[in-house]
């Protein structure tokens, strides 16, 4: 059962990778591939602790980390689009 969960968590990471690396044209596409690859890890440690029976206090402190990233990625991205007007790359001068 862990080799089972194991491996589907590191499927959902490297397609994570992919999707980053391939939908580079909007900046919410890259937001949720970020996500995934947050939230894989997330289950790789939280399946390692539970292996062990450690804590999952770290687990926690893990997950307040990723949802503060991914706020602060949706504040990014609103603040994008109220100045642009919509979130592709190719219209940002300012990040090339």
């Amino acid at each position: 059962m862990l080799i089972f969960c194991f491996s589907i968590s590191m499927f959902m990471y490297f397609m994570g990778l992919v999707s980053f690396s391939m939908k580079r044209k909007h900046l919410l596409l890259m937001l949720l591939s970020l996500e995934l690859i947050v939230l894989s890890l997330f289950f790789i440690l939280f399946m390692y602790l539970s292996y062990f029976s450690y804590e999952y206090f770290f687990s926690m402190i893990f997950l307040t980390m990723s949802v503060c990233e991914g706020a602060l990625g949706l504040g990014v991205l609103v603040s994008l689009i109220r100045t642009h007007g919509n979130d592709y790359f190719n219209t940002f001068n300012v990040l090339w």
